[in-house]
């Protein structure tokens, strides 16, 4: 058997551009990513983005005046804090595809991780690259540009 590197160029330039092109769907669902919380009196409500960055703070109801500022403070914390572990789990989910078996993106992010779970994930190359890599391509190579 021997290679066909333009096949095989090809056929990896076909893969990258399909990730390139995953990564661009990816990179738009993640800026567009929002998460609200409302507190409990309604009071306050806050949205943020997928990185826990205050997108909006509002004020649906009259109920702030009446609340004393340290109400009103912890509230709005709380608000925001739940709103970010809305993202957070919103932003796991969206990325749980692209991570390998067992491993979260939350955990990897935060420094959690468990690295035996992320030492034993295969790297995401095609299998005639990998069989190559490896040795098991044992035939002669075929020099494509010898007549050309």
């Amino acid at each position: 058997m021997s290679v066909d590197y333009q096949q095989l160029i090809e056929e990896l330039t076909e893969e990258y551009e399909k990730a390139r092109a995953r990564t661009g769907e990816l990179r738009q669902k993640i800026s567009e990513l929002t998460a609200s919380a409302t507190s409990p009196r309604e009071s306050v409500k806050v949205t943020v983005g997928a990185q826990g960055d205050l997108r909006a703070i509002e004020f649906p109801t009259s109920a702030y005046k009446r609340m004393p500022p340290a109400e009103l403070s912890g509230a709005l914390m709380a608000a925001i804090n739940e709103a970010k572990e809305k993202a957070q789990g919103m932003l796991n989910e969206l990325m749980a595809p692209s991570m390998p078996a067992g491993a979260s993106f939350l955990d990897l992010v935060q420094g959690k991780a468990e690295l035996p779970a992320l030492k034993g994930a295969e790297p995401g190359m095609p299998s005639i690259v990998r069989e190559y890599l490896s040795g098991n391509d044992t035939a002669s190579v075929q020099d494509t540009n010898r007549n050309g």
